[in-house]
């Protein structure tokens, strides 16, 4: 390997980008959990105020798996598309 000090900067601010975009992909789905997450919490409490027992708009657990399962299904097609390696 050579001393040369553009392969250095090159390969730092490869890194340092990399790790940008997962810090930004982490933080944007946190904040979709968090929205997810305080949706629930409205719900259940407006069916409360209803006098519902469980409100009938809230998917079944079941059903969000299924529908995780097939978002990453989808995310791998995507990556295989675009000929990124998993």
């Amino acid at each position: 390997m050579t001393n040369d000090p553009n392969l250095y900067l090159t390969l730092a601010a490869s890194g340092l980008a990399g790790l940008g975009m997962v810090t930004a992909a982490s933080l944007s789905g946190w904040r979709g959990w968090l929205a997810l997450k305080h949706q629930e919490i409205t719900t259940r409490q407006a069916a409360r105020t209803a006098g519902d027992q469980e409100p009938a708009g809230i998917p079944s657990a079941a059903s969000r798996i299924e529908i995780a399962d097939l978002k990453e299904r989808i995310r791998k097609l995507e990556a295989i598309a675009a000929g990124v390696d998993l």
